[in-house]
């Protein structure tokens, strides 16, 4: 029934301070898709008989026509139009013709053994033998008329693809994007900030359901009473549906019945309960009414094995009957779990979620052969066609832009009374082709003929499974290269960078001779001079007067300063076997280049009052004693640039660049302790064999105090023996040592 016309009620009408029963949170959590929301808005959409619409669109025949599609001798689908002759899908071809000689029967189309494309054909019913069964023209048809729903609704609506004809819409944000729209009260916060606060009465005291199948409310309503928002809720939902299947009709010619309610159950109960291409709503205050005509057999998840476990336990199939049968006793029949859901589903409670895509699990392609094929090219025909058959549904699954791929391949086998299979792994290193699918399926089949005894065949089925999401933005190696010109001008600046690296590392700071321009004022120079002298040297250590540095002209006119190199001490090794590197750290030695560090006269520990230096001088062998005064110091006029520092602690007083210091410093140091352990070692040594020589150990006197029969420190040792002798787990600490 329809109500009355639409009629806006004004403000005034409204008794003051009126509230509805629903709050701030129900429509909150109608924004966000909840289940818990009473406000909630579901709709169901099917196709009104699919398989026979789509061979009326294809063949252009009048909608008053009857006609069925035909599957060798069966009917799989008929019309509304030849079902008003009392046709069914339990009649055969034969009986349907003498029923009804207007009826058109359109075979399927079918895979023909040996093409490679599934084909209408007319003698199809003929060749049951040769030919398969292809839905391929229904399902590109469910393509186009889910795309032209989704093209209906904002791009964040919920659509779910429950068959090849059936549709779940959950509307409920954009339901409530219509609501504040429509509605500004329902723009604000609520009131003190309070979400329990119920929401004020809707202002539309009238409703126009239009041409909508509107079911009756429950005992308890009155169409009287003023609608509340879960009623505007609905309203707006329907305006919404009867959009979308004007559109599907418009576009493609396609009529479709549907259901809108508060979930997914009762949506689809709605949407068959007045076809063809009818539009039922069921309020949330109709739904008692709604429920109780119907069988719970025709409800969801009760049509099989359980509903008839149900019937026979409560000896009823009507819904109006099982309302009076408690809780205690479906949870006591039926378990907890499935107890529940029974005492909720009957009343009308439904909180599954309408799911965007549900994900299928596996593709199956098969053929039963009457007679039996015997030879392995005719079961390779049949392979073909069940590997493009896969690929078509793969294809609408998004293989081909990777959204979603199978992993492994299935072979089913049957002769005479035994079933066999073979399985491999698709590889997932190259694109999913048809090609693919049959030469994988061709190699598990010579595997199941070389086990013998593959022949007669009287089943033969293919399938992939193990689906997986794919990885989007993945390259192939080709987008990591480089080619053409980008190529060129990649390695031109890569040549001319190393071209400067390897300069630089050959014109090294340090290793730089500094240009210093020829100044004759003798102020100047002893500016120079100044700028590039060491700090001033203790008493006792310095050098008298000693430069050893000459100068040679350059084209510019400008001085070149070149340094040579002051040869230390001569003095022998404390060990032979010491070699006379070990003793000069890496920093202070030759480097490979032939340059040498320069050295800087400092403070060094063997200096005394007055030393004598043995000088080695170009290329001269012999060695010249030069005495240094104590009185006089005069600092070095030596050359070095701020990129370097004096180790004093360098037997030759070796110039060392500045980057390396700290390295230079770890060395001497690793040095001091390596020579500390050694001293440690032979001390231990000389004590060890001190008492090894002894031929009676002193007798260990028990102390007072020592516990446990354990020495006194002073036991069996004399005040000498133990001044020297080094317990184990101590150390000597050498202080005041070098």
């Amino acid at each position: 029934m329809s109500s009355p016309p639409f009629l806006e009620s004004s403000h005034c009408s409204l008794t003051r301070g009126q509230k509805s029963r629903f709050t701030y949170k129900h429509l909150s959590l109608l924004s966000q898709y909840s289940t818990a929301s009473p406000l909630r808005v579901v709709a169901h959409i099917d196709l009104d008989a699919f398989y026979a619409q789509c061979e009326m669109v294809r063949l252009d025949v009048q909608p008053d026509q009857p006609l069925a599609v035909q599957q060798w001798q069966g009917l799989i689908a008929i019309n509304y139009p030849a079902r008003k002759y009392g046709l069914t899908r339990h009649v055969t071809a034969t009986e349907a013709r003498k029923i009804c000689p207007e009826l058109i029967m359109q075979h399927v189309a079918t895979w023909k053994e040996g093409d490679e494309k599934w084909a209408y054909h007319e003698d199809a019913w003929k060749h049951m033998g040769t030919h398969k069964v292809s839905l391929d023209p229904y399902r590109m048809e469910s393509r186009k008329i889910l795309k032209t729903i989704k093209d209906s609704l904002p791009d964040t609506q919920r659509v779910e693809k429950a068959s090849i004809d059936e549709v779940f819409l959950d509307l409920s944000k954009h339901v409530y994007d219509l609501l504040l729209e429509r509605y500004p009260e329902l723009r604000g916060p609520p009131p003190y900030d309070d979400a329990t606060e119920n929401l004020p009465r809707p202002t539309t005291t009238a409703l126009d359901w239009q041409t909508d199948a509107l079911i009756d409310l429950d005992i308890t309503a009155s169409e009287d009473d003023d609608p509340d928002w879960d009623d505007i809720a609905i309203l707006i939902g329907s305006e919404i549906v009867r959009n979308v299947r004007k559109n599907i009709y418009d576009f493609l010619h396609y009529t479709c019945s549907s259901g809108i309610a508060r979930n997914k159950m009762l949506a689809k109960l709605g949407s068959g309960h007045q076809k063809p291409n009818a539009q039922t709503v069921i309020r949330n205050r109709a739904v008692s009414h709604f429920l109780s005509s119907f069988k719970f057999t025709k409800i969801r998840n009760l049509g099989g094995k359980l509903g008839d476990e149900v019937v026979a336990m409560f000896s009823t199939d009507t819904v109006s009957d099982l309302l009076g049968v408690s809780l205690e006793q479906f949870i006591k029949n039926l378990g907890e779990e499935t107890g529940t859901w029974l005492y909720n589903t009957i009343r009308g409670e439904d909180k599954s979620e309408v799911n965007p895509r549900v994900a299928i699990k596996s593709m199956l392609s098969a053929k039963s052969f009457r007679p039996s094929i015997n030879d392995f090219p005719t079961a390779v025909r049949w392979l073909r066609i069940f590997a493009a058959d896969i690929f078509s549904r793969c294809v609408e699954e998004g293989v081909l832009e990777n959204r979603r791929r199978p992993k492994t391949i299935n072979l089913h086998y049957r002769t005479g009374q035994q079933t066999r299979s073979k399985q491999s792994p698709l590889p997932m290193s190259k694109t999913l082709s048809e090609e693919m699918l049959l030469n994988s399926s061709k190699l598990l089949l010579a595997q199941i003929v070389a086990d013998g005894r593959a022949w007669p065949c009287s089943n033969l089925s293919l399938s992939v499974g193990g689906w997986e999401e794919g990885v989007t933005g993945n390259q192939s190696i080709g987008g990591f290269l480089v080619r053409g010109d980008e190529a060129k001008a990649m390695l031109d600046s890569e040549r001319e960078a190393s071209h400067i690296s390897d300069r630089q590392e050959y014109e090294h700071p340090y290793k730089k001779r500094k240009l210093v321009s020829h100044r004759s004022s003798e102020d100047e120079k002893l500016k120079i001079d100044r700028f590039f002298s060491a700090t001033d040297a203790s008493p006792g250590s310095g050098i008298e007067g000693h430069t050893d540095s000459e100068y040679s002209t350059t084209d510019q006119g400008h001085e070149q300063v070149t340094m040579k190199k002051l040869s230390p001490p001569i003095r022998s090794p404390v060990n032979s076997k010491e070699a006379v590197s070990d003793n000069i750290p890496p920093s202070a030695q030759h480097d490979p280049c032939g340059s040498v560090h320069h050295p800087f006269s400092s403070e060094h520990p063997n200096h005394k009052s007055s030393s004598t230096l043995n000088l080695r001088k170009r290329n001269k062998a012999s060695t010249v004693p030069l005495t240094v005064s104590t009185k006089t110091v005069i600092p070095p006029q030596h050359q070095f640039t701020i990129e370097s520092f004096l180790c004093s602690r360098c037997s030759n007083e070796t110039l060392i660049p500045i980057h390396q210091k700290e390295e230079h410093e770890d060395w001497h140091f690793a040095k001091a302790l390596a020579k500390e352990l050694r001293d440690n070692e032979r001390i231990q040594g000389e004590q060890a064999g001190r008492s090894h020589s002894s031929l009676e150990r002193p007798k260990i006197a028990k102390a007072k105090g020592g516990g446990r029969g354990r020495p006194s420190n002073n036991a069996g040792s004399t005040s000498s023996e133990r001044s020297s002798r080094v317990e184990k787990g101590q150390q000597k600490l050498a202080f005041g040592r070098g």
